[in-house]
């Protein structure tokens, strides 16, 4: 078998320390914003000349932190409760035989600072650290397809939940991240196949953390602090 060797071009730095509450699909928290920082060897602003003139881009990228040794044919996705099973090329799951991701993001912009050109996203679904191995734009008339069947994700795709959270625990939240952290709440961060409404849950989110309880659809907001600090401060 011929094997093949990449490496990443960048990283992306989110709001996101933990796997558990990231959106399972980019876009579904169009607040969330995020930044490519190239490698060393790709920061360089020609290579992003005319970048600007699109407003999407894919991003191809490794889950870092759920590579397999052994090959499993079939995945449980959590959406559709944890014990229905479908095949893995039929499922977007992060155990696939060569790690990859496939990310469509919006974007905003490109700044420049001390690691020279990056680029400013929106909806991105992505681990802070993520490794990115390549970058391209997205075309609305190839790469939209209206008339595409959603297969056994129609039966998710309505999924949200009402939030509540109390004004007070909200300040502790930077206005700028208010709205993304909400979306990310409403997308509903629990297992599919969990529905305890006395479980608390805990997020990390832009260094906060965040916990919560789940009850007949309704996400309430228990607690909001600082992630180094210990519980009940």
């Amino acid at each position: 078998m011929q094997r093949f060797e990449i490496a990443p071009v960048a990283h992306i730095r989110s709001d996101f320390s933990q796997k558990f509450g990231i959106p399972r699909q980019s876009g579904l928290v169009g607040e969330l914003e995020a930044l490519v920082v190239f490698e060393p060897p790709y920061r360089r602003p020609e290579a992003l000349r005319e970048i600007g003139g699109f407003s999407h881009l894919w991003l191809i990228w490794q889950f870092s932190q759920a590579l397999i040794r052994d090959f499993r044919p079939t995945v449980r996705p959590p959406r559709l409760g944890g014990n229905r099973r479908v095949g893995v090329f039929a499922s977007r799951a992060p155990y696939r035989p060569n790690g990859l991701g496939l990310s469509c993001v919006r974007l905003i912009g490109v700044e420049t600072g001390e690691d020279g050109p990056m680029l400013r996203v929106a909806g991105a679904d992505l681990l802070d650290g993520t490794p990115i191995f390549d970058i391209k734009p997205y075309i609305p008339y190839s790469d939209c397809h209206p008339e595409a069947l959603p297969g056994y994700t129609a039966d998710t795709i309505e999924h949200r939940l009402e939030v509540r959270c109390d004004d007070a625990l909200l300040q502790a939240v930077p206005e700028g991240k208010r709205a993304a952290l909400l979306g990310v709440l409403a997308c509903d961060p629990r297992p599919g196949y969990e529905d305890d409404p006395h479980q608390q849950y805990g997020l990390a989110f832009a260094g906060l953390d965040v916990g919560f309880t789940v009850s007949g659809g309704v996400l309430t907001v228990t607690r909001i602090q600082r992630e180094d600090m210990p519980c009940g401060q």
